[in-house]
């Protein structure tokens, strides 16, 4: 039997190399092979961190006996999630029309066109509780295609047109909403809100952060997101000792956390503590963006550059392999134990949303490190992840690089933290580096016949998607993180807030308009989406702080440029860029006409606040600002 995961980028598929089971990688191999066996498929998807994915694994594919069963009948497929978040998008939607339980391991049965006809979740060794065990499932699904193939096929079949008709109506245009219906949407999670210890819902509790920073976006929401932000923040779903937040709590009270880690959630809750800071100035909100950023320096971040994409929740204690044990420890104890593994993947775009967070949180609470942290980060990224003709790739592992195609998640991630960088360090190569993947997707969406999103992948979707009538061309769904359009479209419209270039005005706002209809009646699922339609609802504020070149003047000085950058912080500007004179004439040589004729008066620190690019007279006092 052929080790095919040995050497594979993916710490997932690599846990998995040594099982019984022949597993193939995602690709059009294993399809062939499935072809000319005539065999249905198996695609198990999962991720590193996750811990039902590490139960089955050690119960049924690590089980001689299961293995030889799924061997002789079946093709089996080992999927990251989180190297091809297309196919786990894909099957995730054709899984629901077979189970509402829906999360990982996800585990799909296929025909060997790719075509889903059962799909479920963890199944277990033995029967328990009314659900089928993983051996008695093989069973069923291997009778299933002998005796009943062309029933099979069709059904098959009829999942993937059901979807399709999903994804057109899910996708269909509508008007961004005004204050109106932003403000409906901020009391469908009020009337959900958990009065007692925060956040909506009972249980389990995620962190869905990118709600949260719509509620902080849309003015009233905001009491509504300090008051989630301040008891999440309390809670144990955070870690006492090094800051991070986990994935999710099981119960109500945010206690019993599923201990993973992941960079996507730290990110985005670094920007909205920081947010929540720069609103009321109180120490909690700090204190809470101090310690997730120490997470994401001391843990996350890697030696060779990146973050890596999520800490494991188990680890070995004692010669068990047990979850969270490690973080229930006294500190002195912990402080002796190897801590949980790391899934030391770098993903473009979840770095791209770390990157971001670092740069506008450091910008927000004056921690210039972390500006130098995510420069360095972002200089990584845009030489191990892009390729010569500007496109870029979706995952690396040291040096080595993954085959995996990047998404639209990667180019809008990457690119609205590569701006955020360069707004609040001045640098405008980030800026013309993010205005080049920006408009690598627009000219993609124009040499599409007949598209309605303005966006589209540079090359295309997934090949084996494609072939399969699987493939999305727009993947609207978020919840945990920004989508990929959402992502984008927020890149598009702070491009436009740089360069007065209306097409990237136009091409957020008719992304937008794609999700529109559905975002405001369902506003936990499309949180990025409905933060962008606020500030889409405004009229944008650009605020530009040019500090003299040179050394700073000394505390008091008027010349001293920090008085004035401090009172940028808390400004409620659209758009917040610091930079110093020879800065702001590199950003406008390179087309940001937003920093065109900007420059210090009487040689003093001077801000210039514009409202859509109308600017009143510069001010040199912070009172003034």
């Amino acid at each position: 039997m052929a080790n095919r995961l040995a050497d594979a980028i993916s710490p997932y598929l690599r846990a998995h190399a040594e099982n019984p089971v022949d597993w193939f990688p995602w690709g059009p191999e294993a399809f062939a092979e499935a072809r000319r066996r005539d065999v249905p498929v198996l695609i198990s998807i999962g991720y590193a961190t996750c811990h039902w994915c590490h139960v089955m694994a050690r119960e049924s594919f690590s089980d001689p006996v299961l293995a030889q069963s799924l061997n002789e009948r079946f093709v089996a497929i080992k999927v990251d999630r989180e190297e091809h978040p297309d196919v786990d998008a894909a099957y995730l939607s054709a899984a629901s029309a077979f189970t509402d339980n829906l999360g990982w391991p996800l585990t799909v049965f296929a025909t060997s066109t790719g075509r889903a006809f059962f799909a479920g979740t963890y199944f277990p060794p033995l029967p328990v509780g009314g659900r089928a065990s993983f051996g008695q499932v093989l069973d069923a699904v291997w009778d299933a295609w002998q005796e009943r193939r062309t029933e099979v096929e069709a059904d098959a079949g009829k999942v993937v047109a059901a979807l399709g008709a999903a994804a057109a109506e899910a996708t269909s245009v509508a008007d961004l909403p005004g204050d109106r219906e932003l403000d409906a949407a901020v009391a469908l999670l009020a009337s959900v809100e958990d009065p007692l210890y925060g956040g909506f819902g009972t249980a389990p509790k995620f962190p869905v952060a990118p709600v949260l920073g719509f509620l902080l976006e849309q003015p009233s929401g905001r009491d509504l997101g300090l008051r989630t932000l301040r008891r999440m923040a309390a809670s144990a779903l955070r870690d006492e000792l090094d800051g991070g937040f986990f994935r999710y709590a099981t119960r109500r009270d945010w206690s019993e956390p599923h201990y993973e880690r992941m960079l996507y959630d730290n990110a985005l809750l670094l920007d909205t503590y920081a947010t929540a800071w720069q609103q009321t100035g109180e120490a909690w909100a700090e204190t809470t963006a101090d310690a997730v950023a120490a997470f994401h320096l001391a843990v996350l971040r890697r030696p060779g550059g990146g973050f890596a994409s999520a800490q494991d929740s188990e680890s070995v204690i004692d010669g068990a392999r047990v979850e969270g044990e490690y973080y229930r420890r006294p500190p002195a104890e912990r402080a002796r134990l190897e801590p949980p593994p790391v899934d030391a993947k770098v993903l473009t775009g979840w770095n791209g949303f770390a990157i971001g967070a670092l740069a506008r949180a450091a910008r927000i609470l004056d921690r210039p490190a972390w500006i130098v942290a995510a420069g360095e980060v972002a200089r990584t990224l845009l030489e191990r992840h892009r390729r010569e003709d500007g496109t870029l790739l979706r995952a690396s592992l040291g040096e080595r690089v993954s085959d995996a195609g990047a998404t639209l998640e990667d180019y809008g991630g990457l690119a609205a933290g590569l701006l955020e960088l360069s707004l609040a360090g001045g640098d405008a190569g980030f800026a013309s580096a993010a205005r080049d993947l920006v408009d690598l997707c627009l000219d993609a969406a124009g040499a599409v016949l007949g598209g309605d999103c303005p966006f589209e992948t540079p090359g295309g979707g997934d090949p084996v998607l494609e072939a399969t009538g699987l493939a999305v061309r727009v993947d609207p769904s978020e919840g945990a993180y920004p989508s990929g359009l959402s992502a984008m479209a927020g890149a598009a419209h702070t491009l436009f807030l740089m360069t007065g270039d209306r097409r990237y005005e136009r091409a957020a706002r008719e992304g937008m308009r794609l999700v529109a209809g559905q975002a405001t009646g369902a506003p936990n699922a499309f949180g990025a989406s409905l933060a962008l339609m606020s500030r889409l609802a405004r009229d944008a504020v650009q605020l530009v702080v040019v500090r003299p070149d040179g050394e700073a003047g000394a505390p008091g000085d008027p010349r001293d440029p920090r008085r004035l950058v401090a009172a940028s912080r808390t400004h409620p500007a659209s758009l917040v860029a610091v930079a110093t004179e020879s800065q702001v004439r590199a950003f406008s040589a390179a087309g940001f006409e937003l920093f065109a004729e900007r420059a210090v008066r009487d040689g003093l620190p001077t801000a210039y606040l514009c409202r859509d690019f109308v600017c009143r007279l510069p001010v040199t006092e912070p009172g003034a600002l």
